[in-house]
C-alpha cells in the first residue's frame, strides 16, 4: 500500500515542527509509522537498505499525500556502525534537527538452533540489536545537547515469548528491551544533571508488535496463518497502523512522563 492509498489527511499537530527518522521506513510497519508521524505534522526521514527505486517512489508518493511534510530517504547498512552514524548525521544536516528516532528496521533468518549457522546468528543480532544501539547512540548525543527527544524501539512479541526457529531474532528483540530500559535511565540522568527539562525531556520506550499484516507474512501459507490467528485472543492479525498509532503517541511532547516502558500491540497474544 502506498502513502496515497492510505490516510492522506493531516489529523493533528502533536508533532508539528518535529523531525523523525524511521529506519526501515519505506515499507510495512515502518511506512505506517512514517504516515502516522506525518499526519501529526512531523517531517520524516525514512531509512532503507537497498531498493533505491522503491525508496524514491515512496518519497514521491509520500510528498503527494502529505504536502506539508518534508520527507527524505537515507540508504545505509544498519549492521554497519559507521553507516548508522552517517545516516543520523545526514538527517540532522538535511532537516536541521532530529527529535524522534524509531528503530524499526529488522531482518529474520529462521532456523532451529541445531541448524543455525554463525552467519545467521551474527547478521540478525547485528541488524536488529547492534544497529539500534549505534543509531540510538548517535541520536542521543544530539538529543541530550538540546534536552529533548524521543527514541522508540520496535521490538516484537517474540522477544517476550520466544519462537521456534527464531533464537537469533528472539534474542535480538529481547535485547532491545534491556537496551530501552538502560538508555531511558541514562537519558533521564543526563537531563537531570544538565538542570532538568522543560517537560519534553528525552525518553526511550519500546513497542512489541504481535503478528502484523505486512508483506513479511505474504509467504506464509494460509493454513499456517489461520493457526496463528487461532492463538490470538482477538482472532485476527494486527494492522501496521495500530502499531504506528502507539509510536506517535509515545513520540508526542505530552508523553514526557513515559520512559523505559514496553508497549505490547499483539491482540492479547502475550498478557
Amino acid at each position: 500500500m502506498t502513502a496515497t492509498q492510505s490516510h492522506t489527511s493531516r489529523t493533528g499537530d502533536k508533532l508539528s515542527g518535529r523531525v523523525a527518522f524511521v529506519t526501515g521506513g519505506t515499507r510495512g510497519i515502518g511506512a505506517a509509522i512514517c504516515r502516522s508521524l506525518a499526519a501529526q505534522g512531523a517531517d520524516v526521514a525514512a531509512g532503507y537498505s537497498g531498493n533505491t527505486e522503491r525508496a524514491e517512489m515512496f518519497a514521491q508518493d509520500f510528498t503527494g499525500a502529505y504536502p506539508g511534510s518534508h520527507v527524505s530517504v537515507h540508504r545505509g547498512d544498519i549492521a554497519n556502525p559507521d553507516d548508522c552514524r552517517r545516516t543520523v548525521g545526514e538527517v540532522i544536516e538535511q532537516h536541521g534537527r532530529l527529535d524522534i528516532l524509531v528503530n524499526n528496521a529488522g531482518i529474520t533468518a529462521d532456523r532451529t538452533v541445531l541448524k543455525m549457522t554463525d552467519d545467521d546468528w551474527r547478521r540478525v543480532i547485528d541488524v536488529n540489536l547492534s544497529g539500534a544501539f549505534s543509531l540510538s547512540q548517535a541520536a542521543l548525543r544530539h538529543m541530550l545537547e538540546r534536552g529533548s527527544g524521543r527514541i522508540v524501539m520496535i521490538s516484537s512479541v517474540i522477544g517476550e515469548t520466544g519462537g521456534i526457529g527464531q533464537s537469533n531474532y528472539a534474542a535480538a528483540k529481547a535485547g532491545l528491551l534491556g537496551l530501552t530500559k538502560t538508555l531511558a535511565r541514562e537519558a533521564a540522568m543526563q537531563v537531570q544533571r544538565s538542570g532538568g527539562s522543560d517537560g519534553v525531556g528525552v525518553t526511550v520506550n519500546a513497542v512489541t508488535p504481535g503478528y502484523t499484516a505486512t508483506e513479511m507474512l505474504d509467504s506464509v501459507p494460509e493454513k499456517v496463518l489461520d493457526g496463528l490467528k487461532a492463538k490470538i485472543p482477538v482472532g485476527r492479525l494486527g494492522q501496521p497502523e495500530e502499531v504506528a498509532r502507539v509510536v506517535h503517541f509515545l513520540a508526542a511532547d505530552a508523553s514526557g512522563y513515559i520512559t523505559g516502558q514496553v508497549w505490547g500491540v499483539n491482540g492479547g497474544l502475550d498478557m
